[in-house]
């Protein structure tokens, strides 16, 4: 008896209980719907403020979307660094044949990075794909600062354990050029990063240094034009 006036008494209450309250707690409990990230955008006319150029010493040229939207932290670290000229001069110190190309280290040993904090990461679902950049860390999660890789191939085992930033726009066969060695014996080095819309000029590559003729007696008594 008592149970069913218990009963009773709820359902009084909830006949006086105002229709917003109900529509309130069903939007509580109504899961969330889905992030929708940006697609990748391929014109390297557009959004010039988040392509990252990197003119490398192989005598070529990469275009690179940033996804603001996927991991803005990292993003604004990444365009931060270039503006500083940070970037400048740093090689790819770890190129692994079929995986990927590393670089942001300025001393050249993948120990290294900026005197900026580590990041917190921003992993996100979008794929790793061939071309994509992603951010190097170490084992902890939230250790990404400076460094960071481009991939050959596709690595899907890297997804939602790395922060993908975006994507290879234009360029891919520089990134194919780019020496390959733990570290490379002769690395391949950033001449210039630069954010499109800031329109530095393209750096021209020292002359390779030609190699060293020994000089002996022969050679300065000949006669001129031997």
């Amino acid at each position: 008896m008592l149970k069913r006036l218990i009963t009773a008494g709820a359902l009084a209450a909830m006949a006086f209980t105002p229709v917003a309250a109900f529509a309130q707690d069903a939007e509580q409990a109504a899961p969330a719907a889905p992030r929708v990230y940006a697609p990748i955008n391929y014109n390297i006319a557009e959004d010039r403020e988040n392509i990252l150029l990197l003119d490398l010493s192989n005598g070529r040229q990469v275009a690179i979307r940033l996804m603001a939207d996927w991991a803005p932290n990292h993003i604004e670290r990444i365009k931060t660094l270039t503006r500083q000229g940070f970037y400048d001069g740093v090689v790819f110190h770890r190129v692994i044949e079929g995986f990927m190309a590393q670089t942001g280290d300025p001393t050249g040993t993948g120990q290294g990075g900026s005197d900026l904090p580590d990041l917190k990461e921003e992993f996100n679902p979008m794929p790793h794909l061939r071309g994509s950049i992603s951010m190097a860390r170490a084992q902890s999660e939230d250790s990404a600062n400076s460094q960071f890789f481009i991939t050959f191939l596709p690595r899907f085992s890297l997804d939602k354990r790395y922060t993908n930033l975006g994507r290879v726009i234009a360029g891919m066969d520089a990134v194919d050029a780019i020496n390959r060695g733990e570290p490379p014996a002769n690395p391949t080095r950033i001449l210039q990063a630069s954010i499109a819309a800031d329109n530095k000029p393209v750096p021209v590559a020292a002359p390779a240094a030609m190699p060293a003729t020994e000089i002996t007696a022969d050679m300065l008594n000949a006669p001129v034009g031997e």
